[in-house]
């Protein structure tokens, strides 16, 4: 099992959230909520308005998302799904917890898988940057769901 730090379309009531659920990719169970420890660009770019983390480490802003436990057949429909290492790019990052699943606390951090790009334009650096991504958020940018591209 591995821990996976989603912030994007995969997160609970966001538009690919339903992969995570399906037990044909593998098993994912939802742990808690974090943030980054450091900040990063959370950005939302290209034709489909999808939300990407750059890496850049120390730039941006600390980014929230969630936990998830995901078993070896889920991790690797994630890395599919996320066109890795192409478009993203699976890295380890610390995430300070902020709430866990059932009740407890925060704990300082855990280290958990993410997908950020190091392969963007470089205009995108200077996109707004987010802390926290929504795909009916009031950036008014429509996430284009993969089914109709």
């Amino acid at each position: 099992m591995a821990l996976v730090f989603v912030y994007g379309t995969l997160k609970r009531g966001q538009p690919n959230h339903q992969v995570l659920l399906d037990r044909v990719h593998g098993l994912a169970a939802f742990q808690g909520r974090g943030h980054t420890a450091e900040p990063y660009p959370l950005v939302i770019a290209g034709e489909h308005n999808i939300p990407w983390l750059l890496h850049l480490p120390g730039r941006g802003r600390r980014v929230a998302g969630e936990i998830y436990t995901v078993d070896e057949q889920m991790l690797r429909f994630l890395d599919d799904f996320e066109g890795c290492p192409d478009m993203y790019q699976r890295r380890a990052v610390q995430v300070a917890v902020l709430e866990w699943e059932g009740g407890g606390g925060p704990r300082d951090s855990v280290q958990c898988f993410v997908y950020s790009t190091a392969t963007y334009a470089p205009e995108w650096v200077h996109l707004p940057y987010h802390d926290s991504y929504n795909s009916e958020g009031p950036h008014g940018l429509r996430y284009n769901p993969r089914e109709n591209r």
